[in-house]
């Protein structure tokens, strides 16, 4: 992030195995003179393996943006913590694992239900080259699960079927509900999905983008 001057967290050689390991799924420890938080909503730190906000403190951190003071308090603590905009958690040993962008988080039913999750679980199917997991207005349960997935050419598969496939992988309630299919996922320059393209013809209509 530019806000801490560059690099916060690495994973160190020793924990990369050829094997594999569960290390190697994080993005790794903090370095020197880094302190890493998770935070609930109210800037409260978490019990290890809980999702919330990464936030980090360190003396390489910004101290706030350029004459956009609103911007900065929503961006830093009173006592100096930067939250970053990514929900993730920390394991018993300080590894970090990214979870996913806070703003991408979909609540349902009261459940907290993060993306890139529901993402993984659907990318394993064959028929499937990209997917994005959004969330789309629900009367019922507030928001819902929605998959927008490009299919490999020449193959075929129905909303059903991914649903299904998604079902045996992750918790029901992670599931996508419905899935659209489109032929290519909208990126801007660099390659990052926008996903705010991807909801917006949901959310057309409604003062906020929560329900």
């Amino acid at each position: 992030m530019t806000e801490t001057t560059g690099t916060i967290v690495a994973l160190e050689p020793e924990d990369h195995t050829p094997e594999g390991s569960q290390r190697m799924r994080s993005a790794g420890k903090p370095l020197a003179g880094v302190e890493i938080a998770i935070l609930d909503g109210e800037g409260k730190p978490l019990p290890v393996g809980q999702v919330g906000e990464i936030a980090t403190r360190s003396l390489a951190n910004m101290k706030g943006y350029w004459n956009l003071p609103e911007a900065s308090k929503r961006t830093m603590t009173e006592d100096g913590w930067l939250r970053t905009g990514d929900a993730g958690y920390l394991d018993e040993d300080g590894y970090v694992y990214v979870h996913d962008r806070v703003k991408d988080m979909i609540i349902s039913g009261a459940e907290n239900i993060y993306p890139a999750e529901v993402e993984s679980a659907i990318f394993g199917h064959p028929a499937i080259a990209e997917v994005a997991v959004i969330g789309v207005p629900d009367d019922k349960w507030g928001e819902s699960v929605k998959a927008v997935v490009v299919l490999k050419e020449g193959v075929e598969a129905s909303p059903d079927e991914i649903i299904a496939f998604a079902r045996t992988r992750i918790a029901g309630y992670k599931a996508p509900r419905t899935v659209d299919f489109i032929e290519a996922l909208p990126r801007n320059p660099s390659g990052k999905i926008l996903k705010r393209e991807l909801r917006e013809p949901y959310w057309a209509g409604k003062d906020r983008r929560v329900n």
